[in-house]
């Protein structure tokens, strides 16, 4: 079957009875040389529009590409960008970072040395404090000995006394 078309405006598909029509009143060497020009230039437009779609496709082709370069080297300039920011984030944290940490050290080392003296009183308040228990004990546990030796000699003396009494009457 063949589609014959005038003007863009494609006709329905021609019919055997149609195109035995066609052989007999124009001949069968004209509407066969008909036939094979129509196909002849069905083939032409058939090959020009495929050129034509390969040549579409491939600028289509060449402009997605340079598309994606052009995003890729945009991504690659953001992304180098960005790391440049993060880069210099770090470096300011980090700076901070060790500010403070130098800050809290010497803070640190004020207050450790502030209660180390404060400990070092303290303890030297303790040793004072000490000695001054030792020497109260000292004096009383003197005190309590010289009493005790006095209480002692008392008895011993009674003690004496009543045995020499006791023996001066019975002699």
């Amino acid at each position: 079957m063949m589609a014959v078309s005038h003007r863009g405006i494609t006709a329905m598909p021609v019919t055997a009875k149609l195109s035995q029509k066609f052989y007999e009143r124009l001949g069968e060497d004209l509407a066969q040389e008909l036939v094979d020009w129509f196909n002849a230039v069905d083939a032409t437009y058939r090959a020009d529009l495929r050129e034509f779609n390969e040549l579409n496709f491939q600028r289509f082709d060449a402009k997605v590409e340079q598309r994606l370069a052009e995003l890729r080297t945009h991504l690659e300039r953001r992304l180098v960008e960005s790391d440049a920011r993060w880069e210099q984030r770090f470096t300011s944290l980090d700076k901070e970072v060790g500010r403070r940490l130098s800050i809290f050290g010497k803070d640190f080392e004020q207050q450790l040395t502030v209660l180390s003296k404060d400990v070092d009183r303290r303890l030297a308040e303790l040793a004072g404090s000490v000695a001054r228990l030792e020497t109260t004990f000292e004096r009383r546990l003197g005190a309590v000995t010289n009493s005790l030796i006095r209480w002692m000699f008392g008895f011993w003396a009674l003690t004496l006394g009543a045995l020499a009494g006791i023996l001066y009457y019975l002699r």
